[in-house]
């Protein structure tokens, strides 16, 4: 009976010893008293690299780090697996080639049936795709924190199901003035009014959030100072994986600019309707219904079919066209205000033909390809104090007006001069006399009746079908001469030509450097800005930054990494400019890119683009020709910018 038990014992063991050979994603090994390694089975093998004649016989500390060694660490496990009947840790772990790895470790002593200690289990898992998946997750969540924090024009924040407050960031803070240790944990209805609370608002906001998933709505909110302000708020509902509701995302815009704002502009209609003859009120009203229907009808059509929640290219098309309608929602009421000289500029020194050099290739593509433009810029023109964005779209708004006139092609003329308004010239007699700048844009259309030329500056006048213009363009045209101290001519004659002419005052002491190879001379326009690098890994953002830059006026190049850019920038290419993404894959960041695309070339002008606060990012020795924008971008922010850093 003894040796069959005998037997079958062995046969046991034998099992078992085939059974840990035979566990590969495990180091499974054992260890004398002191650490020696004893056995060693095919997982440890696997991943710590080391044959069984290679290990066996050695002490266990070669496999922790030079820090884990300084303190310690190898001799303080088996003390503690001896004490306590078993060490467990997680930390680095060297295998045989030097490269570490994150293991998951057991130490079990082993003791006889007096107690006596034989050595030691040790069982060892490699973790590193785990710990790796664990910091990628933690690196998100930072950046979506940093990222939610540094938004300072939203207030973002959590409640819990009741309504209480649970994170705050600094938009909140800005926005609201209560800092985070004073709000945290009070109710959220402390924001609203005495009105609101008493009809329970705040209630039944959380309410149609629980039971609708969102809720909507403009409203009077209290800062902490006890000040009002006008609020856009929405308020989402925050579910588990079970369905059920664990708190409310809450965001508030202060829009209480906007809305004075608008307060602004209905009086400036009201005031305007009142100076107005009866006809050009009608105009107004009309053309205000017509324009604003046709912006609504895109805005509301479009946004139902993307609740469709397809992700195909026409969801894009529809957002693209969504947006189109709100900026011409905006260029109306720009131009209104225009007209009413009520438009806030902010003139500064500026050479005119520079700033038409530096407009020229989107005025080309403006002109169609019918329409030849040219340019007669004079030498040693003065400088004018003028809003560039403005004095931009005014030179805009003439040469559409120019083109369309001239349905069948032509020739269009920009021309700049010096000009001395005398005290006895009758002509202009409401300017002051004393030096303008006179900048003429003349085209070879049709022309103009005298009854269409005695009201072509009326807001809302147009000859034009419906549909294909709102009749403010030459009013903007109109607004902006008078506000900046100018004035206005033009001259028609019916079936050949038009002449507009604008006359600015000249500013003494102003000959700022004009644009290269002016001599006075007719010469075509230039059709491109230069060359641009775009340098995106968004397939999508890649997309709309090539259509911002072609619509600027120009050639574009593209890159999705900074290994392509690179690329690109050691060829012969001419680039001006490179538009880069500071975050981006394989390596290399938009910042490491830019110093050395400045290495490869010095005179390349960088603008870098990110979602980040610009003071997280490292910006330290780029230099005056690096610049950055935020996420997201417009494409008059992004003009502005070329224009300062190409300046």
């Amino acid at each position: 009976m003894n040796a069959v038990q005998g037997i079958g014992s062995t046969s046991q063991e034998g099992r078992f010893q085939l059974l840990v050979d035979a566990v590969t994603d495990y180091a499974i090994y054992m260890l004398d008293p002191t650490g020696i390694v004893s056995s060693w089975n095919a997982g440890a093998q696997r991943f710590k690299g080391y044959t069984q004649d290679e290990i066996l016989g050695e002490h266990f500390s070669r496999f922790y780090t030079d820090e884990d060694k300084a303190t310690e660490l190898p001799r303080r496990a088996l003390e503690t697996a001896a004490r306590e009947g078993k060490f467990e840790a997680e930390g680095w772990r060297l295998r045989k080639d030097g490269t570490r790895f994150w293991a998951h470790v057991v130490i079990d002593p082993i003791r006889d049936a007096r107690g006596e200690l034989l050595g030691f289990a040790k069982i060892t898992r490699d973790l590193t795709e785990r710990k790796r998946t664990q910091e990628a997750l933690k690196e998100s969540e930072e950046r979506f924190r940093l990222l939610v924090q540094g938004v300072t024009d939203y207030a973002i924040y959590m409640l819990d199901p009741q309504g209480r407050v649970t994170n705050w960031n600094a938009g909140a803070q800005r926005i609201k003035g209560y800092t985070q240790d004073e709000i945290l944990g009070r109710h959220f209805s402390q924001f609203y009014t005495g009105e609101d609370q008493a009809n329970e608002l705040p209630r039944r906001a959380l309410e149609t959030a629980a039971r609708e998933g969102r809720f909507e709505a403009e409203g009077w909110r209290l800062r902490k100072d006890g000040t009002r302000f006008w609020a856009s708020v929405v308020i989402d509902r925050i579910r588990n994986d079970l369905g059920e509701t664990i708190g409310f995302a809450k965001i508030t815009r202060d829009i209480t600019e906007r809305r004075q704002a608008q307060e602004a502009l209905a009086q400036a209609q009201a005031a305007l309707f009142q100076s107005q003859k009866m006809e050009a009120v009608g105009q107004l009203t009309g053309g205000v219904a017509h324009d604003f229907n046709n912006l609504l009808t895109v805005i509301v059509n479009n946004l139902d079919l993307l609740t469709r929640n397809t992700r195909d290219a026409r969801d894009v098309r529809l957002i693209e066209g969504a947006q189109r309608a709100a900026e011409r929602g905006a260029k109306l009421t720009q131009q209104l205000l225009a007209f009413s000289r009520r438009q806030p500029l902010q003139p500064a020194l500026h050479n005119p033909n520079t700033l038409i050099g530096g407009f020229e290739a989107i005025l080309h593509r403006a002109c169609g390809e019918l329409v030849k433009l040219q340019l007669a810029l004079a030498p040693q023109v003065r400088s004018i104090s003028v809003d560039a964005p403005q004095f931009e779209a005014a030179l805009l708004n003439l040469i559409v007006n120019a083109r369309d006139a001239m349905p069948d092609g032509g020739s269009l003329t920009i021309t700049t001069g010096n000009v001395t308004v005398g005290a006895n010239e009758h002509a202009a007699a409401e300017l002051q006399p004393g030096p303008y700048v006179s900048v003429t844009v003349e085209d070879t259309g049709t022309g103009m009746t005298p009854e269409v030329l005695d009201r072509v500056f009326e807001p809302f006048f147009t000859t034009k079908e419906i549909g294909k213009g709102t009749g403010l363009g030459l009013s903007q045209v109109y607004g902006f001469v008078t506000q900046s101290g100018g004035h206005i001519k033009v001259d028609s004659i019916l079936g050949q030509s038009t002449k507009v002419t604008m006359l600015l005052p000249a500013q003494e002491n102003g000959n700022e450097a004009a644009v290269e190879d002016e001599d006075g001379t007719i010469r075509p326009a230039r059709d491109s800005a230069g060359t641009v690098l775009i340098v995106e890994d968004e397939p999508a953002v890649l997309e709309v930054a090539s259509d911002i830059f072609d619509s600027l006026g120009y050639d574009v190049l593209t890159a999705t990494d900074a290994k392509e850019a690179l690329a690109v920038l050691e060829t012969d290419a001419v680039i001006d400019v490179m538009f880069s993404d500071v975050i981006m894959p394989n390596g290399m960041n938009g910042v490491e890119l830019s110093r050395k695309a400045r290495e490869m070339r010095p005179d390349l002008k960088v603008l870098l683009a990110s979602g980040y606060p610009m003071s997280a990012l490292p910006s330290e020795g780029l230099g005056p020709g690096v610049s950055f924008i935020s996420k997201p971008y417009r494409w008059t922010e992004l003009a502005d910018k070329l224009r300062a850093l190409r300046s």
